[in-house]
């Protein structure tokens, strides 16, 4: 029995390890270790942070001093929704019956050791439609789109470097940063009149925390108060990095090569927003590497979150807007899950991501710091407060009107 229950305990242990390792928010991994446990005739509880993971666990029924504690030291997660939906799979087959805990172990050792569903090519491709992509739904002109795609490959090989060197981990936000802004102030003098701050930051979109902020803000509303605050103050330094790299960059760059000119007023058609929502949606399921059978619906999330944000939008302001948009994807999501029965993440984060105001945030910084706007947008901080606030409270309402019926 003694053997039985650690085997049990290392189950879990090794499961919250891992959907923490692929970016489960805290409010639903600490739920998801709950029901696992419970399934396995286990109690406790669990406090889950970016950087810790506590378990207190004890048979159920058993004496008050019978518990098993164990704490680890983990990473923050990166988003890997294809092992994230693996996972939830395997852990279904195991409360179904179908597998038996030692297979269910098996399977977990298996999932971890497998790479992205996606090769570097793939990769490499998705990068270059992020970066052109988000310069389309900005307005650029189509010289902008072309340079954000080309300096969007290099932001991918300072990331497939990083995945091979911790030196390069440890800085990659402001090295990719201050290359890109250097490279782009040259660009500038051989394109005159591009929108060389669009460039920069549609090479570097990746980056933006926007979305770990939205999950750190609906962690806070979800009262996870220690894994919210830390994740956002997580992603505020990322973002301040980014923002110092950049202006390193730029002030190289004029060195080298001297004050850029004027930026055009030419911009790409209105309906190219349409193509450009498509792509980003793609794009984004690659990255976060969605399996392919899953990543069309992703996709779809992404348009109908944009869809329904900007009919609302106009008709009714940004942040019913945005409040609507999320909403929308958030019932598509529930009821994905119980169509599918997979984690609403796999379509969620998708589709949410094109709502989430990280990259005005950034402007901001650039306005506050410079008192220069590249994008005409007034109050920008406000407004992506605001925006936050719309996103996490659509969510939650979505939650209460289509209730999921998994944790994840």
């Amino acid at each position: 029995m003694a053997l039985s229950f650690k085997q049990q305990c290392s189950f879990v242990i090794k499961l919250g390890e891992m959907l923490h390792k692929y970016g489960t928010p805290a409010f639903r991994l600490e739920a998801h270790l709950k029901t696992v446990a419970s399934h396995l005739d286990l109690d406790g509880y669990f406090l889950v942070s970016p950087t810790t993971l506590t378990y207190c666990l004890w048979v159920e029924g058993a004496p008050d001093d019978d518990v098993y504690n164990y704490s680890m030291r983990v990473k923050p997660g990166d988003l890997d929704l294809a092992s994230l939906a693996r996972t939830d799979i395997l852990v279904s087959e195991l409360v179904a019956g179908k597998c038996t805990l030692e297979e269910a172990k098996a399977g977990l050792k298996e999932i971890e050791s497998a790479g992205s569903p996606y090769s570097e090519l793939v990769t490499l491709f998705a990068f270059i439609l992020l970066g052109s992509a988000f310069s389309m739904l900005m307005r650029g002109s189509w010289n902008d789109v072309l340079w954000a795609g080309t300096l969007s490959m290099l932001v991918y090989v300072f990331v497939a470097w990083a995945n091979r060197s911790h030196r390069v981990s440890s800085m990659l936000e402001p090295l990719a940063a201050t290359v890109v802004a250097v490279l782009a102030v040259g660009i500038t003098r051989l394109d005159p009149g591009i929108n060389q701050p669009l460039i920069v930051l549609s090479s570097i979109i990746i980056f933006i925390p926007g979305l770990s902020l939205a999950m750190g803000f609906r962690e806070l509303a979800a009262r996870e108060l220690i894994s919210g605050t830390a994740r956002i103050m997580d992603s505020l330094m990322v973002l301040f990095k980014l923002y110092f790299g950049t202006v390193l960059g730029v002030a190289i760059g004029v060195l080298l090569w001297g004050e850029t000119l004027p930026v055009d007023d030419f911009h790409v058609p209105l309906w190219t927003v349409w193509p450009a929502v498509l792509l980003l949606a793609g794009g984004l399921s690659v990255v976060f590497k969605a399996r392919l059978v899953d990543a069309p619906w992703g996709v779809a999330a992404g348009v109908l979150a944009y869809a329904v944000s900007t009919v609302v939008t106009t008709a009714w302001g940004t942040t019913l807007g945005a409040f609507l948009g999320a909403f929308a994807v958030g019932a598509y999501a529930n009821l994905f899950a119980r169509w599918r029965n997979l984690p609403a993440a796999v379509v969620t984060l998708p589709g949410i991501v094109v709502l989430v105001p990280g990259s005005k945030l950034y402007v901001g910084l650039d306005d506050v710091i410079s008192s220069k706007q590249f994008l005409s947008v007034d109050n920008i901080g406000v407004q992506s407060f605001l925006l936050f606030m719309s996103l996490v409270a659509g969510l939650v309402f979505a939650s209460a009107v289509v209730e999921p019926r998994k944790s994840l």
